[in-house]
């Protein structure tokens, strides 16, 4: 099925906040995993990250992505919107700012570092649990 009100929704409510997701990239055709906090948006998930992390990397050499959440699972391509402070990227990045809040300032990030990225996870195809119901999504 396509996104709907009803999953979009069911999506916005779960991962419209800070919440953390694994994130699979693929580094010489071995999968690589990692934690990373997100938050979820009209079809997409956003992180703020490093350039030069191994992630950012490896999606530089691939963008195919999975991701695992709360009853969620998907497929999708990551791809970096660059600068977080770059005008084009102010509205997901004050969004993520707030989503983040509790923990952005504490040091782990530096915001005026030209290195600190946006990433887009643009989803493809998910498969969503609510109350007992599988919903296989394509975005």
């Amino acid at each position: 099925m396509k996104l709907n009100h009803e999953t979009e929704r069911m999506m916005a409510e779960r991962f419209g906040k800070d919440s953390m997701i694994a994130l699979a990239t693929v580094d010489d055709g071995l999968p690589c995993v990692r934690a990373v906090n997100a938050c979820y948006e009209d079809g997409a998930f956003y992180v703020i990250t490093h350039a030069l992390s191994n992630k950012m990397r490896q999606l530089a050499r691939n963008p195919a992505v999975a991701i695992a959440g709360e009853r969620f699972t998907a497929r999708g391509t990551g791809v970096s919107l660059g600068y977080i402070e770059r005008e084009e990227n102010r509205r997901i990045a004050d969004r993520l700012k707030e989503a983040f809040a509790s923990w952005l300032g504490s040091g782990h990030v530096d915001l005026e570092d030209e290195n600190t990225v946006l990433l887009c996870i643009r989803l493809e195809s998910g498969t969503l649990f609510s109350t007992g119901t599988r919903y296989d999504i394509e975005f």
